[in-house]
Order: structure tokens, then C-alpha cells, then sequence
């Protein structure tokens, strides 16, 4: 089926929320119609407090649909190959429950074989080419109720992964990242805008200036297989945490862990469960962190393969639900 005649089937369709058409043409993150919430937390949900930072999730499964559950919505999109009027979904959505959203914008399409190489994306980018994608997208999201925050290119500093933007070099993803919030700034005038990095040595050099970030995000994995295999001991969301917070701190921004997953034995869940929405003094420019509920899309280097961040635990096999990405 090409990239046309998927959008038709989706627009036949309606909600339809699975399989490849959500994957080519909605924003991941808007839960399934049908998803099953758990009414009883899991072993995995973090523990919210009346003092815990904000806490949001990438939920595409619904487990935290409950109101009071979640402030933050947050929903991938690529810029290309999306039904951009679906945003309106997850706009209803947020508001039903008091939550602002959280849009992360992958600045190509999620289609492989549509993929332009990094060197044309790039190219295509600082030439104005794109300018028509962001101000797309920003333009539909002017139009939501919901408080909006705007994540573009995030990773950028991981290598290893397989993002067209994370093998620029600072300088060029510098001039990528301002030139997009600049045309985004033109048709949406309250969105904040995020810069988020992995959270590696050597992030400032894409650092985009001052101006273009109002929040700083981050991402915060637990996965206990391979805590041991490259430390021999097991993690603490803390420790994790720390080697990132401190290259970003000193830019003076809001910090969130903008994208937040744990894996592991049961006290190893237990420990990061408790701890991942404290107030810790030693962070104490952390604001939210926001929970990525599902299984990873990437394998994970040194072949650890794919872990499964999802919350929901089937209670008889103690395994997580099938039917996640």
C-alpha cells in the first residue's frame, strides 16, 4: 500500500488508531480507542505525590487516561506523511483531562523508503525548502485550546541512533533548530519550545542560544539488563540522571526528563517507581518528567535489543500486554 492510499484508507476509517496507518499518518500518542486502563496501578506506574514534579506520558495505550493521572500529553509526529487535522484528537483529549501538550516534531517522514539522506535533509532545511513543513505543523497547532510546547529534533547528540539529525555537526543543527522555531514562532505565538538532547558529553555544542529554548529536555532509560552488563550493578533514576542535568543546568532553563522509561526486576521497578517524580534536591530545576509507555523503537546498542517501558503488567503472567509498537 503506498503513502497515498494509506491516507485514504485512514480518512475512510476515522478512528482507526493501529497498525500502519496510525504509524504514516497520526500523531503517535493518541490513545487507542479501546485500550484497556488498569484500575488499579500497576507495579510500574510512578508514585505521584501532592509534592512530586509534574509528571506527563506518551500514552498511546490509555494507561494513564484517568483524569488527575497525567498534566502532560505528549504526541510524536513526523512533519511529512501526517493528517495533521488529527491533532484536534488529541487536543479534545488533553483538555477532557487539564493537560497541556507536549509535541514532538521528527523532522522527517516515518515512512523509510520517503527518507531523504541527513546531508539533503539538512541542505533542504537551512535552504528555506522546509520552512512549509514547520509552518504546517505550527499553523495546526495555533488552532488547539490546549497550552502547547514544541520539541524539534530531539537526540541530537546520540550517534548511535538512528535520527537523520543526530549525525549534523552542532554548528549545523544550530542553524536547523533556529531557523524552524523561527518560522514556527510566525504562526504560533504561545507554544514553548523545547531543545533536548540525550544528554551526552559534548551537548553544548548544539546548543541553539537562549532565545530559541524556553525548556530544557532529557531522556532518563532504566534498564536493569544492561545496568549490570555495563556497570555490574544496578542504576538508580538519580544517577541516571545526573550526568545530563549537570551539562544543561547552567543554561538557566526549566528541565525536563522529556522522555522517561524503566525495565527490570521487581525491586529494581520498585526503586525507580518511587523515586522518578520526586523533588531531589540536587536537581532542583526539574520540573516534569513524562513517561514513555511503550515498547522501544530502536534497538538499544550492544545487543540489548528492545525493551518494553510500558506500565500495565498482565497479572497472571506478570509479562506486559501485547500490542504495543
Amino acid at each position: 500500500m503506498n503513502r497515498k492510499s494509506k491516507a485514504i484508507t485512514f480518512a475512510s476509517l476515522g478512528l482507526l488508531l493501529s497498525g500502519t496507518v496510525l504509524a504514516a499518518n497520526m500523531p503517535r500518542g493518541i490513545p487507542e480507542p479501546n485500550s484497556p486502563t488498569m484500575a488499579t496501578p500497576s507495579d510500574k506506574r510512578p508514585v505521584l505525590t501532592e509534592n512530586s514534579v509534574d509528571f506527563g506520558a506518551y500514552d498511546p495505550h490509555g494507561d494513564f487516561g484517568t483524569p488527575g493521572s497525567s498534566k502532560i500529553e505528549h504526541l510524536f509526529l513526523p512533519w511529512e506523511d501526517v493528517d495533521l487535522s488529527t491533532l484536534t484528537l488529541a487536543d479534545d483529549y488533553a483538555q477532557a483531562r487539564g493537560r497541556s501538550l507536549m509535541i514532538t516534531i521528527e523532522p522527517w517522514s516515518w515512512s523509510p523508503e520517503w527518507r531523504v539522506t541527513e546531508g539533503e535533509l539538512l541542505r533542504s532545511i537551512l535552504s528555506g525548502e522546509r520552512d512549509e513543513n514547520m509552518a504546517r505543523v505550527c499553523s495546526a497547532a495555533a488552532a488547539l485550546k490546549s497550552p502547547v510546547i514544541i520539541r524539534w529534533g530531539q537526540e541530537m547528540d546520540e550517534t548511535d541512533n538512528q535520527f537523520s539529525w543526530s549525525h549534523w555537526r552542532g554548528e549545523d543543527f544550530k542553524a536547523a533548530y533556529r531557523r524552524v522555531v523561527n518560522v514556527c514562532r510566525s504562526h504560533l505565538k504561545n507554544a514553548k519550545f523545547m531543545w533536548s538532547p540525550k544528554g551526552n558529553e559534548g551537548l553544548e555544542a548544539f546548543y541553539p542560544g537562549d532565545d530559541v529554548v524556553d525548556i530544557v529536555g532529557l531522556s532518563v532509560f532504566g534498564y536493569q539488563p544492561y545496568d549490570q552488563g555495563t556497570t555490574g550493578r544496578d542504576q538508580t533514576f538519580a544517577e541516571r540522571l545526573a550526568p545530563g542535568y549537570g551539562r544543561v543546568m547552567n543554561y538557566g532553563k526549566p528541565i525536563m526528563v522529556a522522555e522517561l522509561g524503566y525495565e527490570g526486576g521487581g525491586s529494581y521497578v520498585a526503586s525507580w517507581a518511587a523515586t522518578v517524580a520526586e523533588r531531589h534536591a540536587e536537581f532542583p530545576q526539574l520540573t516534569a518528567v513524562v513517561y514513555f509507555n511503550d515498547r522501544e523503537i530502536y534497538d538499544w546498542p550492544q545487543g540489548y535489543g528492545r525493551p518494553d517501558w510500558r506500565v500495565v503488567r498482565d497479572t497472571i503472567s506478570g509479562q506486559v500486554p501485547d500490542g504495543g509498537m
